[in-house]
Order: structure tokens, then C-alpha cells, then sequence
């Protein structure tokens, strides 16, 4: 809570310069320089309105609009996290033309005009705090160095140096801020203190203060703010679908995350599971030099891999003994349920596939294709790895739990098999690195009631099941496995 003040204490205090006192003696001039405030007035604004459109938001003419009309306030949308999608060219263009309380206050509107809720406003005033010290640093180092002048008389590439080292103040001071908020109220660790400053200093934010020094070069030419409004154009336009880019994407979480809550209400020993299927099959596919794209689908397609135990019925999903033959057969259609499900969500892609495949064996005895080595894709080949280590991993009611060493060595004796050696090895490889703790029931007394039954994955008895099409199809009636 001290933390949660300080910050916005210290960045009312670095607003104190604007107060019309005379500068004390010792004081740099350029700290208690006059203020320009239509250009602080316009950059301000310009600052909250186009924050607002880069995350999606509500612009504060479109708030203050519906506030005169007396129309009910839009609905808020979660905030972006601050800096990594934010707005940057207008703050750093006041950065190099303004005093630094002057660039300070330029971050302060915009946290003034958010929710009304008392979490997200508190929030938002502690946000727009760390920008405005950030802000104020920045400028302080652009300064000390001569910025003003160089930029003024277009000494270029002089002027560069001044304008990074303002960059990296800019961006540390942010890195720190943010880094001590994640120590105090999350727990993190203190080397989040360093990595946060490198991980601010990327290539958006490189982008976007190349933005703000071309708006301050044009600010300052023969042709005013309206060059300068000009050049924010593209900017804005590639910062907004960023921002819709960034919503789509959580709106396919929350999609999916859905999907896997329906599943695991109605199979409750299952719970967690399809989240650590997804973490194993990353962890696997990072070990092939997988791409980052095609991770986030593979991820997508371990956390949904059983969604299609919703068309099973509820009893044999909680049953704790063997199931009969007619009986397997009813939960072995699941893969093609779980296809039938999702097969017109288009961001899945490929976990379509692996969805509907994820029980093929590399020898064609699995369901409910018979699939054979390659003719399985390689989703499903992951997840089947991945699936098969977490269940022989987790303690459920029915049976106990294996150490990660004895699941990796029958993992291995059904390599060839069952298992895609390529996976397997991926994954013994990953382990090595990363570690994985067994998921155990939450009291030793349940422990003690789980019977413990020989691990050995049983070989598929055939009795002529119906194959689907490779690719999905209409819902058969499949086999035992």
C-alpha cells in the first residue's frame, strides 16, 4: 500500500516546477523553464485520445459527448498493460519539446478520465503516475544532454544520442516502477527489476519513439502541429489493430477457457488436466523449434483435446472400475464429439486435427481413424505424448499417480508403438530442463485410498469399429480400443 502511494506522491511532486515561483538558485534553467501550455493543452489531449483509440477505449470526447447528453457511461474494457500496447509517439514527443514537469503532466489526463470504479480508477491514477515519473526522467536526461538545442537547430545525427539515452531513462524508470508493483503485490521475484527495463526497449517501443521524434521535428518546422498531426496518422491506424489484434486474441481465450470449464465441471477428476496437456505439448513442440504462431493454435488444441466428453454420458465418465465393451465404445467416440464441437471455430486451424486424432497410435491401432506413423498429424501426435504423461502422472480416485521418471520410461517402452519416438524424445528432453511436479489429490488420506495399479498402457483389442475420414466427418460408432 505504501508503494501504491509513493509512486503517485512522487509524481505530484515532479508537477511542482509548474507552480509560477521564481527557479531557486543552483536550479538548472530548463527545469523551471516557462511553460508552454497550449502546446502542453494540445499534447495532453492528443496523448488521451489517441491511448483511448490504440486500446480499443472509448476516446474522452466520446465520454464527455455522452456525459453532456446524459447517456449511461460505454461499458469499460479491460485495459491494456501499460507501455507494452501503449501509445508512445505523443508522451515522447513532449518528452523532447517540453520542460520535464511540463512532459510529466502530459501523462497525467488520461488517468484522470478512465472508469469510475474505485479498483480500475486507482489503477489508472497509479498508471498514469509511472508515466508521468517516467516522463519526467526522460526529459531530465534529454536535457543534461543538450537535447533541446540539437533538436531545434535539426543537428542530425547528433541529435539521436540525446533522444536515445532519453529513450532507455524513459524506459528503465518505467521497467523499475512496474517491476516493484509485480515484487510487492505479486510476489515475483527481484530479477523482474532488471529484466523489466530490457523487455520495455523493444522494437514497438523503438517504432513508436521514432514517431515522437519525427512529430516534434515537424512540431517545431515551418508547418506547426498540423505536420505533426499527419504524421501520428499511420501510427495510430497500426497501433489500433494492434489493439484489435491483441482483443481477438483474448477473446479466443476466453472461448476456449469455456469450453475446458464445461469439461471439467462435468468430469471433475479431470480437473486441471487439460491445461497441463496444453503446457506438455508446448514444452514438446519448443524442443522441435515449433513457431510461435503455430505453439499458440498447438496449445489451444491440448487444452481442448478431450472437450468431447461432453457428448459422453456423465456416469462412465466418474466411473471408478473397468468398463465394458459397449461402454468403452461409448467413450472412445469422444475425439469425434469433441471435432463435431469445434470444427466451425476458425482460429483453431490445426487443432482441428489434432483434436479428432489425438488417440491414433503410430502402428494404426488406435481410434477412431486407425491412422498409421505420418498419416497422424503432428498436433496429434504431441498431444497424444502429452496427454498419455499427465494422466500417468496425476493421482485420480481409480489409481495412484507415478513418479515423472517411471511415466518418461513407459513413455519410452511404447515409443515406436503407440508413441512417435520424435515426440517422446522431445519431451524427455524438455523435462530435463523444466521441471514437473505429479498432481496429487489434496489430502494424504486420499492418497492412502487410491489402490495402486501396474502403470503398463493395455494394447487395443479391434472388433471392426467404423473408421471416419482422416480429416473428421459425421459421428460413427467406434471401435474399443
Amino acid at each position: 500500500m505504501c508503494y501504491l502511494v509513493a509512486v503517485p506522491v512522487a509524481a505530484f511532486c515532479c508537477l511542482l516546477p509548474l507552480l509560477p515561483v521564481p527557479t531557486p538558485a543552483g536550479v538548472p534553467r530548463w527545469l523551471g523553464a516557462p511553460v508552454d501550455w497550449p502546446k502542453v493543452g494540445l499534447l495532453a489531449f492528443l496523448h488521451g485520445c489517441w491511448e483511448s483509440l490504440a486500446q480499443g477505449q472509448p476516446t474522452p470526447c466520446r465520454r464527455l459527448l455522452r456525459a453532456l447528453l446524459r447517456r449511461p457511461p460505454l461499458p469499460a474494457r479491460p485495459p491494456a498493460r501499460p507501455l507494452a500496447n501503449a501509445f508512445f509517439p505523443v508522451l515522447f514527443a513532449g518528452v523532447l519539446m517540453l520542460a520535464p514537469a511540463a512532459a510529466a503532466l502530459v501523462a497525467v489526463p488520461i488517468a484522470l478520465l478512465g472508469d469510475t470504479q474505485p479498483e480500475c480508477r486507482r489503477r489508472q491514477v497509479w498508471n498514469g503516475a509511472q508515466l508521468a515519473l517516467s516522463a519526467f526522467a526522460a526529459s531530465a536526461v534529454f536535457h543534461l544532454l543538450a537535447g533541446p538545442q540539437l533538436l531545434l537547430g535539426s543537428r542530425f545525427p547528433a541529435a539521436l544520442l540525446p533522444g536515445f539515452a532519453a529513450l532507455a531513462a524513459f524506459c528503465l524508470a518505467n521497467g523499475v516502477l512496474v517491476g516493484g508493483m509485480l515484487v510487492l503485490a505479486e510476489g515475483r521475484r527481484a530479477t523482474v527489476l532488471l529484466r523489466g527495463p530490457a523487455a520495455a526497449l523493444g522494437l514497438p517501443v523503438l517504432v513508436h519513439a521514432a514517431g515522437g521524434l519525427m512529430v516534434a521535428v515537424l512540431w517545431q518546422g515551418p508547418y506547426g502541429a498540423f505536420a505533426a498531426l499527419l504524421a501520428l496518422l499511420p501510427l495510430s491506424i497500426s497501433a489500433w489493430v494492434f489493439a484489435q489484434g491483441h482483443r481477438e486474441r483474448d477473446a479466443h481465450q476466453a472461448t476456449v477457457q469455456a469450453l475446458v470449464q464445461a469439461v471439467e465441471i462435468k468430469d471433475a477428476y479431470t480437473r486441471g488436466h487439460s491445461e497441463r496437456v496444453g503446457k506438455a505439448a508446448v514444452l514438446i513442440a519448443g524442443q522441435l523449434g515449433m513457431e510461435a504462431e503455430r505453439l499458440r493454435t498447438l496449445r489451444f488444441a491440448g487444452i481442448l483435446h478431450d472437450v468431447g466428453k461432453l457428448g459422453v454420458a456423465t456416469e462412465l465418465l466418474r466411473r471408478n472400475g473397468p468398463l465394458d465393451a459397449a461402454e468403452r465404445r461409448a467413450v472412445e467416440v469422444h475425439p469425434v464429439h469433441g471435432y463435431e464441437l469445434v470444427r466451425e471455430i476458425a482460429f483453431l486451424g490445426e487443432a482441428h486435427a489434432a483434436i479428432l486424432h489425438h488417440h491414433e497410435r503410430m502402428d494404426g491401432r488406435g481410434y477412431p481413424s486407425g491412422l498409421a506413423g505420418e498419416q497422424i498429424p503432428e498436433f496429434a501426435r504431441i498431444i497424444s505424448v502429452a496427454d498419455a504423461f499427465d494422466s500417468m502422472t496425476s493421482t485420480r480416485s481409480y489409481r495412484r499417480g507415478r513418479p515423472v521418471t517411471e511415466a518418461v520410461a513407459e513413455l519410452e517402452r511404447c515409443s515406436g508403438s503407440q508413441f512417435d519416438p520424435v515426440m517422446v524424445r522431445a519431451l524427455v528432453e524438455a523435462l530435463a530442463v523444466h521441471d514437473w511436479q505429479p498432481v496429487l489429490p489434496p489430502s494424504d488420506d486420499c492418497i492412502r485410498a487410491v489402490p495402486d495399479i501396474p502403470l503398463g498402457v493395455p494394447e487395443p483389442v479391434r472388433s471392426g469399429p467404423r473408421r471416419v475420414p482422416a480429416q473428421g466427418g459425421t459421428v460413427p460408432t467406434a471401435g474399443p480400443s
